[in-house]
Formats: structure tokens, C-alpha cells, sequence
């Protein structure tokens, strides 16, 4: 710890009162809490039907984000949510899963957390907090690039993208495959306990840190990060069994029925249509045993999202019993759009022989759900849980990075919506800002780079629903698709390559233009009606892309692999 970076992080020493200097424990304490490929309506509050009360209850009491934005895809996501910078100066320029080695020495795609920046978690330790990690992490597999290394004093991390939620993929088999995940402990590598389920266990690990915690007088940072509902869709049976039958009408149903509560919710316009479903065939056209296993997978889902809800109720029940909920700042986001991939196996053996039976992996329908299943839900259930917003996860398209977020907790003005752009760097400034620190220059000796994000605490107060000037760009580019919005306007520019994910991609190659202010289901191109504006904003785009060191081969990589 320098000299210099801890005088920067430091807070501003506490006002006197009477009875002498304010407690430590008055500044705010934080939880982040992160759901993985979470739908933008899977909540209640956010117009679904799945039992998510606890959750609602944060929300409905806190302020709702209609435009909160991230990546297209979870580690680049993360990687902008704890440095408060773009995903392709942070390290994960790409994901390391789909990364073509061209592009492996090149700046800003190593593939994890890089030390051109400061992770939050870092800050606020050394500006006097402490700091908590349980869940997924996704950001480095090493010891040097865990969640130990990068400030959090006590950490339990799936240190990949996913694993099996009941720990069924750490045996021999899987080993061998190379797909089985790592997980670490304040550093050190241990093995989940196999029937345990990845909520719940996640959720025992940040309890008990907590717990452990409850006389430190320092305030926490707890970073909480769900590896539900992420695929393979798995669930403890009893929860499963509370859908049984409630999807059989089809993804058609549900997406109708999910805006037209969005509707009713204030989320959506009442005029809003959404956008056409892609690459998705007819409820009517499927078999009867089509339709079993569609609507098992989507029971299987719901499942994954109510255990998570009850998960963050026990959580909340833990700050209640220790007094520490009323000085807490919660702050809950999905990292991505909801997964519309077709998946019935790991990447290591999707197009091996035999394959997913060496793994004793078992698609049945009657064993959707259990530990030996591994199954996604598909683009039909994806589309219905993004609506009205355009395709799913992996694009820079509202569909994929328009999510699921709200803020509660101290000094945060409840009980309404906030409909301004928003985007998932401006978490670390907010975080900082709340905190009463200042981001230093260096950090550990070395320049690190300044947040690129702006700080919240003007939305949160209702002081103010924008953080950015209407004119101020914002690019995105993962997968080569490109997206810039700016104000009201947005351009976005997918290629025809199927060979990035999802495997079977949509795109033009072509840039499109939305006024997205009125359009969010991004339906109507106005690329041609207004040339001057898509022009403008496509200049924006290089400009953000040379900025940031973005690259940009013509084509895709012929067999990148899914992550």
C-alpha cells in the first residue's frame, strides 16, 4: 500500500459530536447483489410471475431502473462493474473462452482483471471497509487474479464462467474433459460440496462472513454474485415442483402476459409492442413432446430464480438480526440479458462422440432439472423474459444488455422508478462516492485508470434521472457487434457471422439506426430516413473503439467456442 494511493482512498476524518467522533460503522455498509443471465421480467416487480417477494420487496421499496445497461455477455459485465471502466481496458477485451489467439498478447484482452485498474473491492479496503465476496467471479483463475488478490478480505468464488449447481462436475470424467470448475476460498483451492445447491451455498458463505464480522466496527462491502439462473438449468425438486404445469401454454403466453404487467407496472409505455421474436418456431408448431420438455426447462428456470429470491431473503434476514440493514445500501442487477443459446452440453464435448454420455449427463424429460441434466432454455423462453426488448444475451442489442436492476438501502429515495440511461461503471463511482473516498491516481505504485462511469448519488437522492449530458457517447463492442447510444439515439451494427455466440446469430452487417427514446423494442430502422445521425454516431464508434483499443477483424474466427 503506498503513501500516496492510501492518502487519495482515505475518508475525510469523521465530524465530532458530543459524545466524541462519529463510529466507523456510520458510513454506509454496501451489498451487491448479481443474478447471472437473469431475464429483464423474471422478477414480480419487474412484471413476472415467478415467487421472487424478497426481492420485490427491495425493489418496490427502492428505485427501479428501466435503463440500466451492461455488457452483452457476464465477464465483461464484471469487469466494468468493480474497475468502473470499459470491459476492453479492464482485461476482458473478449471472453477468454471465445478469444482467438491473435488476439491473446494484445492490451486489454488478457482475459482477466488487469492491473491497469483498481478493483473496488481494493479501494474500499484500503479506504477502511471490509470487503466480502461469495458466488461466481469469472475474472482470472489464477492465485494472482482471484478475489483474494484484488481486495476482498474473505471471498468464496466459482473462479469460472459456470459449474453445475449441485457440484456434480468435479469427478474424473469431468476432470478429464476439462470441464470442471475451480473454486477458491480466501484463495485456496477447494472443492464444493457435492448436493449442495449453488445458491443456497453461496448464500451460507456471505451469512457467515457476515456473521464473523458482526463486532468489526469497520463498514462492508459484500459482493454477492448468484451463478443462478445461468445454465444448466438445475433446481432443488421440492422448488421446481411449485411450476409444475404453469409454462404449458408456451413462450408466446408468457411474453404477452409479462408486458402487458409491465404495462400495468409503469415499466413499459401502454402503446409498447414488442420486438418480433428471431429464430424462434411457433408454440403451435411444436409436438406434444416438444412441448413437455420447453415447458420442463422453463419450470426448471423459475426454480433457479425463486431458490435465489429466498437465498437474498435469508441474507437480508442476517443485516435484520444484526442491526446492520437500515445503514446498508443494497444495490441488485441481472450482468447480462437472459441466455437464448440451444445447449445439452458442455463446450468440451458438444461435438464429441459420446461425449455428454462419458459425463453422465441425461436430458430425459423425466431428469430435466436434477444434477445429471444440462440443459439451457432456448431462444423461445429467452426472448419471452427479455420482452419487449430486441434477441438476448451475447448482443449489444436492448435484449442483451438493457437489465434487470434497483437500489434500496440508506439514503436512497424509494417507492419509484428511475427511467434514465444508466450504466453498470457507474456502480464503483457510486460505491466510492457513498463512501465519502476519491479514487487516487495509482494504486500499488502504479497509474491506474480514472472511472470512466459517473456516480449515482444524484439518481439516488431524486436529485437528478440522468448522470450523463445527452451528448456524451457510450460504446459497446463485444463478438465484433457494435452498439453506440447516445441520447436518445442508438446505432448498432451485428454481422453475419454465425460463428460467435450464440452459435446461431442474427445480424445484417450492416449498422442500424433507433431512436431508442421512443423505440426500446428497437423495431423500426431509421438508418436510411436519418443518414446525418447514424453517421454522427457511427463516427462516434471508431472513436470509442481507437479510445479503448477495441479490435475488429472482418470476420469472426471460424470455430471460436461458446463460453
Amino acid at each position: 500500500m503506498t503513501p500516496p494511493a492510501y492518502a487519495q482512498a482515505a475518508p475525510a476524518a469523521p465530524p465530532a459530536t458530543a459524545s466524541g467522533p462519529v463510529r466507523e460503522a456510520q458510513r454506509p455498509n454496501f451489498l451487491v447483489i448479481v443474478a447471472d443471465d437473469l431475464g429483464w421480467s423474471d422478477l414480480g416487480s419487474f412484471g413476472g410471475e415467478i415467487a421472487t417477494p424478497n426481492l420485490d420487496a427491495l425493489a418496490n421499496s427502492g428505485v427501479r431502473f428501466t435503463g440500466f445497461h451492461t455488457a452483452p455477455t457476464c465477464s465483461p459485465t464484471r469487469s466494468m462493474l468493480l474497475s468502473g471502466v470499459d470491459n476492453h481496458e479492464a482485461g476482458i477485451g473478449t471472453m477468454i473462452e471465445t478469444r482467438p489467439p491473435s488476439l491473446a498478447d494484445r492490451p486489454g484482452y488478457e482475459g482477466y482483471l488487469n492491473d491497469r485498474v483498481a478493483s473496488i473491492a481494493e479501494l474500499l479496503q484500503q479506504g477502511g471497509y471490509r470487503t466480502l465476496m461469495s458466488g461466481k467471479w469469472h475474472l482470472g483463475l489464477t492465485p494472482d487474479r482471484s478475489p483474494a488478490a484484488r481486495g476482498f478480505e474473505h471471498s468464496y468464488a466459482l473462479l469460472h464462467g459456470l459449474g453445475n449447481h449441485f457440484g456434480a462436475d468435479q469427478n474424473a470424467a469431468w476432470r478429464k474433459a476439462k470441464a470442471n470448475p475451480l473454486y477458491r476460498q480466501d484463495g485456496k483451492l477447494v472443492r464444493f460440496p457435492v448436493g449442495r445447491y449453488s445458491a443456497d451455498y453461496f448464500a451460507d458463505q456471505m451469512i457467515g462472513f457476515l456473521e464473523d464480522g458482526a463486532h468489526d466496527q469497520r463498514p462492508f462491502f459484500a459482493y454477492l454474485t448468484f451463478s443462478t439462473p445461468h445454465w444448466p438449468m438445475q433446481a432443488p425438486a421440492e422448488t421446481i415442483a411449485k411450476y409444475k404445469g404453469r409454462y404449458d401454454g408456451g413462450y408466446e403466453v408468457l411474453r404477452a402476459e409479462r408486458l402487458e404487467r409491465q404495462k400495468k407496472l409503469g415499466l413499459a409505455a401502454l402503446d409498447q409492442q414488442p420486438h418480433p421474436l428471431d429464430g424462434v418456431k411457433p408454440w403451435s408448431s411444436l409436438t406434444p413432446d416438444e412441448k413437455a420438455i420447453e415447458a420442463r426447462k422453463m419450470e426448471v428456470y423459475a426454480a433457479m430464480v425463486d431458490r435465489m429470491d429466498q437465498n437474498v431473503g435469508r441474507v437480508i434476514a442476517q443485516l435484520k438480526r444484526t442491526g446492520q440493514y437500515d445503514n446498508t445500501v443494497i444495490i441488485f442487477l441481472s450482468d447480462n440479458g437472459p441466455e437464448g443459446n440451444e445447449i445439452d452440453a458442455p463446450s468440451q464435448v458438444r461435438d464429441v462422440p459420446g461425449g455428454a454420455k462419458k459425463l453422465g449427463i441425461d436430458n430425459r424429460l423425466q431428469n430435466i432439472g436434477n444434477a445429471t441434466s444440462y440443459v439451457g432454455y432456448g431462444a423461445g423462453w429467452a426472448q419471452a423474459n427479455s420482452s419487449p426488448s430486441w434477441l438476448v444475451k451475447g448482443y449489444p442489442t436492448e435484449g442483451g444488455t438493457r437489465v434487470t436492476a434497483f437500489a434500496v438501502g440508506k439514503d436512497v429515495v424509494g417507492n419509484r422508478i428511475a427511467r434514465g440511461y444508466l450504466s453498470v461503471t457507474d456502480i464503483a463511482p457510486t460505491l466510492l462516492d457513498l463512501a465519502g473516498l476519491t479514487q487516487p491516481a495509482t494504486f500499488k505504485g502504479h497509474a491506474i485508470l480514472p472511472f470512466e462511469g459517473h456516480s449515482l448519488v444524484p439518481v439516488l437522492a431524486e436529485k437528478a434521472a440522468e448522470v450523463r449530458a445527452p451528448g456524451e457517447p457510450v460504446g459497446t463492442e463485444l463478438f465484433y457487434r457494435r452498439a453506440l447510444r447516445k441520447g436518445d439515439w442508438k446505432a448498432v451494427y451485428l454481422p453475419k457471422s454465425r460463428s460467435v455466440y450464440p452459435r446461431d446469430g442474427v445480424g445484417e452487417g450492416k449498422w442500424q439506426l433507433f431512436k431508442i427514446a421512443t423505440d426500446p423494442a428497437e423495431s423500426q430502422d431509421l438508418a436510411q430516413s436519418h443518414a446525418g445521425k447514424l453517421a454522427e454516431l457511427v463516427a462516434d464508434w471508431d472513436r470509442y473503439a481507437a479510445q479503448k483499443g477495441v479490435a475488429l477483424p472482418e470476420a469472426a474466427p471460424a470455430k471460436a467456442k461458446q463460453p
